[in-house]
């Protein structure tokens, strides 16, 4: 038996339990036997709702209704949750003027969908002695996205890669 599987009808393995009724009085423990034609007599289910109590404790109602609105309640539960993803920009040491403002642009439209941007400067052969060439380079993009992002992560190296990690700034 799944964790999350509710016990309704004569799926209920308890000998008596404590039932309540559908406008959430409580009528008493009772064997489950009578719950049961109780429920009948509502034309309505006989739903485990705490299963671990003494004894457990059955609700009368309309299961369809209370899976459909449980899985309502997950689907805003979902809508509410704030979701982001890190997009990354590459660069290089020597990467020229317009390609930089391209890139800026790209990392402008990221921010503004609420998205974080990790920042890489890839170095190649040689070019690992310009380190604090791809530090500059970071820290003007990081001046000139200052208007929308904030530095979630200073520049730091991984192996011969110099990142950073842009986030929206709240407002």
């Amino acid at each position: 038996m799944r964790s999350d599987q509710i016990n309704i009808n004569r799926d209920i393995r308890a000998k008596e339990v404590r039932v309540i009724d559908p406008e959430g009085e409580q009528v008493g423990v009772m064997p489950t036997y009578k719950a049961l034609a109780t429920a009948g007599d509502f034309g309505l289910d006989l739903v485990e709702i705490s299963p671990n109590a003494n004894p457990p404790v059955c609700k009368i109602m309309d299961y369809g209704r209370y899976k459909y609105e449980q899985t309502k309640k997950k689907q805003e539960a979902k809508k509410k949750q704030s979701t982001f993803q890190v997009k990354e920009i590459k660069v290089r040491p020597k990467t020229g003027e317009h390609d930089l403002q391209t890139k800026l642009g790209h990392i402008r439209k990221f921010i503004e969908k609420n998205d974080k941007v990790k920042v890489t400067v890839m170095f190649r052969g040689r070019e690992i002695t310009l380190s604090q060439l791809g530090r500059s380079l970071l820290e003007r993009i990081a001046n000139e996205a200052s208007d929308v992002a904030v530095v979630e992560q200073m520049p730091k190296f991984e192996g011969r890669t110099m990142m950073m990690i842009l986030t929206p700034k709240t407002s």
